[in-house]
């Protein structure tokens, strides 16, 4: 269908193009209305594909700290930290039942806690996460009030260059060697206490 340009219209003739400008109006609309389903198909999709790259990403999480959990007692003994208990995911809600903070990973004895943050892959924004957490540790966990609070944080990946921040915040820093998990810092690390 197309519209002519017509030299001297009769009402016949203009008749005809309103008519076919009202087809071409419907054809937009119907295109139009295909392009929105489209869109939103499209958009539901995303969503999707989102929320199982979520799920896979938590599960590579979960793996990681499956892989540090057994390896803690030895690590935290050879550093002349007694371990009584490993607690995994450890969650605080405030009065609200409105959740606050989850420790992935708790080290305990009689008067040291030690907060494990695991990640697949570690990044510097994850250490600042933890840091921000171990601040507010005995405020969301007041049943360790007493304890002295230390921090780690562990990665399958981990670049060099945040396991130097980390260890220069006083974390200690846990990290894949070989098949097995080892803590990276030295001889002369002095981990912060909150």
């Amino acid at each position: 269908m197309t519209i002519e340009r017509i030299e001297n219209p009769t009402f016949d003739d203009v008749w005809r193009l309103i008519q076919e400008i009202a087809l071409l109006g419907k054809e937009t609309d119907r295109k139009l209305q295909e392009t929105d389903r489209l869109v939103q198909e499209n958009a539901k999709q995303i969503k999707e594909t989102n929320r199982q790259l979520g799920l896979q990403g938590n599960r590579l999480g979960e793996f990681v700290q499956e892989m540090v959990r057994p390896a803690l007692v030895r690590l935290f003994r050879d550093r002349n930290l007694p371990v009584h208990q490993v607690i995994p995911n450890m969650c605080s809600y405030d009065d609200n039942r409105q959740f606050r903070a989850e420790i992935d990973l708790l080290v305990v004895n009689t008067d040291v806690a030690i907060a494990v943050e695991c990640k697949s892959h570690l990044k510097q924004a994850d250490v600042d996460e933890h840091l921000e957490r171990l601040g507010n540790f005995k405020e969301y966990f007041p049943q360790f009030k007493g304890f002295s609070i230390l921090g780690a944080v562990a990665g399958m990946v981990l670049p060099d260059e945040v396991g130097r921040y980390a260890y220069r915040k006083g974390l200690y820093v846990l990290a894949q060697s070989g098949e097995g998990i080892d803590i990276r810092n030295d001889g002369q690390f002095q981990p912060q206490q909150w």
